[in-house]
């Protein structure tokens, strides 16, 4: 008994220590970082450090894979990396990631930093809001504010990086994962995740209370995935989205105004027009092409108003493409930018499609006779019940009337046929038929 007692003393000292152990193992908070560099991934980011400071974790590792975004919001997410208590990693993957423009230079930030075999980086010349090349002075002053601000921790890494980090932004270069690594500008080249925490264990990186070495034996990750509310923020700064949601908002309020009453189409569209402004607002975006939009939707609903058998809904097709185009497609939107072509050109002849249907219901509804009210008897045909020289009685249908032979009719008398030829108030004009 007293044997068992002891064996059971020692199962339980070994579990418990395996547990403290476990208790004790570092942990990695890992996010994905998959999109372009707007502020809904700010917030991403943002958060995933706030929850790493609050785990105590050991490190954050953001695995980045973009094309690039606003310089603006580059720069808060360079600030809040460099303000971490927490070392952040960043880790350019999966294979053929790219850390293109902005995230080229968040990928320098990081305190640590790894690519994926067969990934890229680079081509982080700043253009303007609207997607443009900036003029010389201009240009000259944003490509300064971004070497600037990358040059205190590209600068420790060598001559050679800090040289490849300015003609990135000088000269728009790219490198390959291999290039980055030869020039010191990256710490390693890692296959996976795992890779990447065998390479960063003894790794020295400098916080900004002094070096710090990292220590990834036994780590615990632990995934951060992106919000609803950020993915559905950073789905609405897509280009093509912004777009639709803008046709769609824009058609449904044409449709409240020319049949109100209603609610639903009203409310759609406002609330689809509210989003598109969202992505509007984040999207370096022509506003020049808003005068074209504007135009088309005038040209729609004229030709409903005063139809031209489809002659002014053909130009409002040609004015709403041409308007798209301009709004998103500028020469210098980076290509990740761009509303699809085909896309602009399908809502378009969509759009065109729905006025011309509209219109065409306008003409038949104009040309069709009036079928309801008093006035709808003219024209019908009915017999004479009474009928004494100029007035009598009538019978339409299963109605009757009281009548009036009209000046041009000949006798009428009890029996006749008779056809309403006008309405004066409660009493038809009828003639013989």
């Amino acid at each position: 008994m007293k044997t068992r007692s002891i064996l059971l003393l020692i199962i339980l000292m070994a579990f418990a220590q395996t547990v403290l152990a476990q208790a004790n193992n570092p942990v990695a908070v890992v996010l994905t970082a998959d999109g372009p560099i707007m502020p809904p991934m700010l917030e991403y980011i943002k958060r995933g450090i706030e929850t790493a400071d609050q785990r105590d974790a050991e490190m954050l590792v953001i695995q980045l894979n973009t094309p690039g975004g606003s310089v603006d919001t580059m720069l808060e997410i360079i600030a809040a990396i460099r303000d971490s208590n927490v070392p952040v990693v960043v880790y350019v993957a999966p294979r053929n990631a790219i850390a293109g423009s902005a995230g080229a230079m968040i990928t320098m930030a990081g305190h640590a930093s790894a690519m994926a075999p067969e990934s890229s980086i680079g081509a982080s010349s700043p253009i303007t809001s609207s997607g443009e090349d900036l003029n010389s002075t201009a240009d000259a002053k944003a490509k300064e504010i971004v070497k600037a601000s990358i040059r205190p921790f590209v600068t420790p890494r060598g001559e050679k990086a800090l040289e490849l980090a300015e003609a990135m932004i000088d000269e728009a270069k790219a490198v390959t994962a291999d290039e980055a690594l030869e020039a010191g500008l990256i710490d390693f080249i890692a296959d996976d995740l795992d890779d990447l925490l065998e390479g960063l264990n003894g790794l020295t990186v400098a916080m900004k209370n002094g070096p710090r070495t990292l220590e990834t034996t036994g780590i615990e990750v632990q995934p951060l995935d992106i919000s609803f509310i950020e993915q559905l923020l950073l789905l609405l700064t897509d280009p093509n989205i912004a777009f639709l949601l803008l046709a769609i908002g824009v058609q449904a309020i044409l449709i409240e105004l020319s049949s109100p009453g209603g609610w639903v189409a009203g409310f759609i569209g406002a609330v689809c027009i509210t989003l598109a402004i969202y992505g509007l607002g984040v999207l370096p975006v022509n506003w020049f092409g808003v005068i074209f939009l504007i135009i088309a939707f005038v040209l729609f609903v004229l030709d409903i108003k005063a139809p031209t058998h489809g002659a002014l809904t053909t130009a409002g097709v040609a004015s709403f493409i041409v308007g798209a185009l301009v709004l998103f497609n500028s020469p210098g939107t980076p290509e990740f930018q761009r509303v699809s072509v085909p896309l602009v050109i399908g809502t378009g002849i969509f759009l065109g499609l729905i006025f011309f249907a509209i219109m065409m219901i306008a003409l038949r509804s104009l040309h069709k006779p009036i079928s309801m009210g008093a006035e709808s008897y003219v024209g019908k045909t009915g017999s004479a019940k009474t009928f004494d020289g100029e007035a009598g009685q009538v019978q339409l249908e299963s109605e009757l009337w009281s009548a009036e032979k009209s000046p041009e009719s000949g006798e009428i008398r009890k029996g006749d046929k008779i056809e309403v030829v006008e309405v004066r108030g409660l009493r038809l004009i009828v003639k013989k038929k």
